[in-house]
């Protein structure tokens, strides 16, 4: 039985404990779907490798501040693990958030026009290739190539238990949120219907499918910005 602590600041709870599914989802222990995941996450970081100088070249002109973006998430069953990112935004972000209007509903940040974003950031969040050093989360298995959008900090303190079901597979650099309307979705339960919609139709074929979408997807910008 898999049980995870959190602090529900929203119930005024100090702290509360969701037991999760005694039986792990089948996408958990496939052999079939880790063998994808680091295949793919060799190729991911292969193209990485190639890309990594002109874009922290780009990065550095554009707007002071380190390469890389790090913070942490929380992955299968709620463990912690640290995702990695190109910046994209200005190195003192997290300061100004409060300047921004959140124009999503619920329980994750969203703004199309955030002035956080630099024009560098910009085009690589367009193209998603702000998120290639994900492919070492992967490959490190912290995350999959396909599953859910990996949730932060703040965001799972305010989980109710349909919510902490997303977590019974892994989080993933793509999911049925980033192939049936990306950063179009606004409302967090919408979300949470597509983590929950993949774990109901998943089998190891399944992601292939995911994978087939996404590359569409980001080869003609759907639902990105």
């Amino acid at each position: 039985m898999y049980q995870i602590p959190y602090r529900n600041t929203a119930q005024g709870a100090t702290s509360q404990t969701w037991e999760l599914r005694l039986k792990p989802h089948p996408a958990v222990n496939s052999q079939f779907k880790r063998c994808v995941d680091i295949i793919g996450s060799l190729v991911g970081l292969l193209i990485l490798g190639i890309l990594l100088i002109p874009i922290a070249i780009a990065i550095k002109i554009d707007s002071p501040g380190p390469i890389f973006f790090s913070q942490e998430r929380y992955g299968l069953y709620g463990k912690k693990f640290r995702i990695w990112k190109f910046r994209s935004m200005v190195s003192d972000a997290e300061r100004l958030k409060l300047l921004v209007k959140n124009e999503a509903n619920g329980l994750f940040f969203k703004n199309q026009h955030d002035f956080r974003i630099t024009r560098v950031g910009r085009f690589l969040r367009s193209t998603s290739l702000d998120e290639l050093p994900q492919f070492w989360n992967i490959l490190m298995g912290d995350m999959s190539l396909v599953g859910t959008r990996p949730p932060t900090g703040d965001e799972v303190a305010l989980y109710n238990q349909r919510h902490w079901q997303r977590l019974d597979v892994k989080p993933g650099l793509t999911g049925e949120w980033q192939v049936n309307g990306r950063s179009q979705i606004k409302d967090f339960e919408q979300v949470v219907d597509l983590d929950l919609q993949y774990q109901s139709k998943w089998y190891p074929l399944y992601d292939l499918l995911i994978i087939a979408k996404t590359v569409y997807v980001l080869l003609n910008r759907v639902g990105a910005f």
